[in-house]
């Protein structure tokens, strides 16, 4: 399929093909039709997966075609709910490529700075708006939006939003719609919470999953190392001083653990910053920023947080914690090896984190690579490889006699 295959107008069509874009991705195959029809939509997918231009590219093409869009005193006719103002700039930009060829105008309002510029481009009218949750409230409780004229609603990274503490904010946002809407609903995870949020936010809708791409998995190499939970931080502080000049991405299943993991870094003199929904927006983008420059090479992040998170040339990513979700692997250690890059990913795994690792190998349908001996291993870490024998699978490495590839393996990653 392509995007001519799709009946799109040809303005939209025209900014696509200037874009680069001939052929959508999954997401955007499967999404783009429904939207298309006006349905609403429940869309399962990950950063990265071409959400953005799945739901933009069907509202602008409907917005292109109302008599009523683009012309006069603009109102809003879109809205586009994210969590971070990366996140919301990032998705304007979008608007603006996909739009260029039409006389829609969008705008983005965030937190973080100074309201005036943001009040003077809704006053002067426009037809899409991009928001974060708390300045969206802020400047609806102002009075400075109207969603009297608003016909399509997105929420993008729901789940991210609940991690940061919008889930209430969104309520809020969502009780001030109009009921006759076509809405669109996005989430990487679909928790409890997030679901019965989207249920008071759809009408009747259809669905659309898309899974991480395996692919990931293969062009990345990977190892584990057994370890106990005590030991952890010692692995790591071992691993980073061996790799000083690289960027390392460290991933943390708690915000606490994110904290605690700094602390400990920076005992053994290793500059690290932690990014999570508990750190302030302005945190958040700091650290990120620094990451992305250089100037900082070890980062911290939950999964949430991680969303977005875009480096070039990032060569390691270290699970200090496995994901109880084995997706959550995939997604994680996809943020190096990107396109044509090579990448490593090494994972902690201690006892009680065996049955993560057995998931994640049945989803990536092969054996993560075990790394052998390392100086912070102890007895516990002896009974781990002999349980692993004992069940009959065949043994990952022998740590006395480690064979000639383990070996290479584990000098490269000391290297």
């Amino acid at each position: 399929m392509t995007f001519k295959d799709l009946a799109l107008e040809a303005p939209i069509l025209k900014a696509l093909e200037k874009q680069g874009y001939t052929q959508p991705t999954p997401i955007q195959e499967q999404a783009i039709p429904i939207l298309l029809k006006g349905d609403d939509l429940l869309g399962v997918a990950q950063t990265g997966t071409g959400k953005t231009a799945a739901f933009g590219i069907p509202i602008l093409n409907h917005l292109s075609k109302d008599p009523t869009a683009g012309k006069g005193k603009r109102k809003i006719k879109a809205l586009v709910v994210t969590p971070t103002r990366e996140l919301a700039i990032q998705i304007a930009e979008n608007f603006t490529d996909y739009s260029q060829f039409t006389n829609l105008k969008n705008t983005v309002i965030f937190g973080g700075v100074k309201q005036a510029q943001q009040v003077n481009s809704l006053r002067s009218g426009v037809d899409i708006l991009i928001a974060t949750p708390g300045r969206l409230l802020d400047l609806m409780s102002q009075g400075y939006i109207s969603f009297k004229d608003l016909k399509y609603v997105v929420l993008d990274e729901a789940d991210q939003m609940l991690d940061m503490g919008f889930i209430h904010d969104v309520k809020k946002i969502i009780a001030k719609l109009p009921p006759k809407r076509q809405s669109l609903f996005f989430s990487a995870t679909m928790p409890k919470t997030i679901v019965e949020l989207s249920q008071k936010m759809l009408g009747d809708f259809q669905r659309v999953t898309i899974k991480p791409e395996q692919a990931t998995a293969e062009r990345v190499e990977q190892g584990v190392y057994f370890v106990n939970k005590g030991n952890k931080p010692k692995l790591l502080v071992h691993l980073l001083e061996q790799r000083s000049n690289d960027s390392v991405l460290v991933f943390s299943r708690t915000k606490h653990g994110a904290n605690k993991i700094v602390k400990k870094l920076d005992q053994a003199g290793i500059r690290s910053a932690a990014i999570h929904g508990n750190k302030s927006q302005n945190m958040r983008q700091k650290a990120l920023g620094d990451f992305k420059d250089g100037k900082l090479k070890v980062l911290i992040a939950t999964d949430i947080a991680a969303r977005g998170i875009d480096v070039d040339e990032l060569s390691l990513v270290i699970n200090f914690d496995l994901p109880n979700v084995s997706e959550t692997y995939v997604h994680r250690i996809g943020r190096t090896g990107r396109a044509s890059a090579s990448g490593i990913a090494l994972s902690f795994c201690m006892a009680e984190e065996r049955p993560y690792l057995k998931d994640i190998e049945k989803l990536i349908k092969q054996q993560v690579p075990r790394l052998g001996d390392h100086p912070f291993m102890e007895d516990h870490d002896a009974i781990e490889e002999a349980s692993v024998k004992k069940a009959g699978k065949p043994r990952p490495n022998n740590r006395n006699r480690p064979s000639n590839k383990n070996r290479n393996n584990r000098n490269r990653y000391r290297n």
